[in-house]
């Protein structure tokens, strides 16, 4: 066994982080050696937290060296249990800082998914500030953003930043790794109200399965983080051709799962073609996870639109998106957003439309007529589930007041 490791990120371009240097030792007690331009203020009060953290994992005499680059407890504390559980990974305790009133929100399944902003899960600089973007859902990546050597290491920044940052109402999503890696994963987010589970690169309904029950078991053995047992709901991510045949049992698999996503550049290298803006190497892909979704009940999510400074292009891809039956974008920076938001709302002729659709049900209900007419033309039931959901989303959007039909 080592009984050195070093955790965590320092340099000039390094911001709200920290690096750990930790040395386990036969005696002595604990030694804290600290590199900060805060330590004046901060230093006595940081070397007695992270006392009080060792202590709690069971750790009696250790050597410690931090270089603090503006670094908030969550984070000291995540970056000392890594290097900790480096030296020891059988060491089983945990130190969880309290649970933030802030962090104890709820969702729903189907829950406003326009906007979903990927955060890596090893950065928490970029986790701090997310929420006031206001997307609908943040992501914390532990898989394709983070580099695998620090993937164990960063688990417990995810977790404790679902205990600490104020997430301001968004969704909070975690994307776990593949496999068992990623079965592994959920023990450090589960407990701790993560809303939707992505499970990536997904071809296999009983992946679907696996997660589920893994999810149910822990929930069941320590709860969601907010005195309840969940749900925790699940994404599946189509990113192969195997997974674009086998989209609909992978969206039907659980009640559980609540969207369905395709990753356009992983699927395109599947299939051995360049991912172009206008998209046509994709399109067969994108309408079937739309079908796929549909016909089991859920949300279709469209990828991510890799240009962040294109915001033309994503926007074409957004209306193309919305126009396939997507209801939803990923997004990898802040910036892309309100694109998103402005792109997927409904037009005022669309919501004029769905208005009149509405009225015309509703009027057709009170007097007890088995057939909805707009003028000359029949309003089916799926027509006015389209209309509703279409209201609702401009309420939603405040671009239409609730009591519309009070307005004259």
């Amino acid at each position: 066994m080592p009984d050195v490791a070093e955790v965590g990120r320092k340099g000039e371009d390094v911001k709200s982080d920290c690096w750990v240097r930790l040395e386990l030792t036969s005696s002595g007690g604990f030694v804290v050696e600290q590199t900060s331009k805060v330590s004046v203020m901060y230093g006595k009060q940081n070397e007695a937290f992270i006392k009080e953290i060792l202590t709690a994992l069971s750790v009696e005499n250790a050597k410690v060296t931090i270089v603090d680059t503006g670094a908030v407890p969550f984070v000291i504390a995540a970056r000392l249990e890594a290097a900790v559980k480096r030296l020891q990974p059988h060491n089983k305790k945990e130190y969880l800082l309290e649970m933030d009133k802030k962090c104890l929100y709820g969702t729903t399944k189907d829950r406003l998914r326009r906007s979903r902003l990927y955060i890596p899960g090893d950065q928490p600089k970029f986790m701090l500030n997310a929420g006031i973007y206001k997307p609908d859902a943040i992501i914390l990546d532990l898989e394709d953003a983070v580099a695998p050597p620090v993937k164990e290491d960063t688990r417990f920044v995810v977790r404790n930043a679902l205990r600490k940052v104020d997430f301001m109402g968004c969704e909070r999503h975690v994307r776990i790794n593949q496999g068992e890696m990623g079965i592994k994963d959920l023990d450090y987010i589960v407990p701790h109200n993560v809303h939707v589970v992505l499970i990536p690169k997904c071809e296999d309904p009983d992946m679907v399965r696996k997660v589920d029950a893994r999810c149910k078991a822990i929930l069941e053995e320590k709860g969601d983080g907010k005195g309840g047992k969940g749900p925790v709901y699940l994404m599946p991510i189509i990113e192969s051709g195997l997974g674009v045949v086998r989209a609909y049992p992978i969206a039907s698999a659980t009640d559980t799962v609540c969207a369905l996503g395709i990753g356009l550049e992983d699927y395109t290298a599947d299939i051995g073609a360049q991912r172009t803006n206008e998209g046509r190497e994709s399109h067969h892909a994108r309408c079937a996870v739309v079908n796929a979704a549909r016909a089991a009940g859920v949300q279709p999510i469209d990828s991510v639109f890799s240009d962040v400074q294109d915001m033309e292009s994503l926007k074409a891809s957004c209306l193309e998106a919305k126009a396939l039956g997507f209801d939803g974008k990923g997004c990898i920076h802040p910036r892309q957003i309100k694109v998103i938001h402005d792109a997927f709302a409904p037009t005022p002729a669309e919501i004029d439309k769905a208005k009149k659709i509405v009225l015309a049900y509703e009027q057709a209900e009170r007097e007890g007529k088995g057939v909805v007419a707009l003028g000359t033309k029949m309003i089916d039931p799926p027509v006015v589930k389209r209309a509703l959901k279409t209201v609702n989303l401009a309420i939603t959007m405040g671009l239409l007041k609730k009591d519309w039909r009070d307005a004259k």
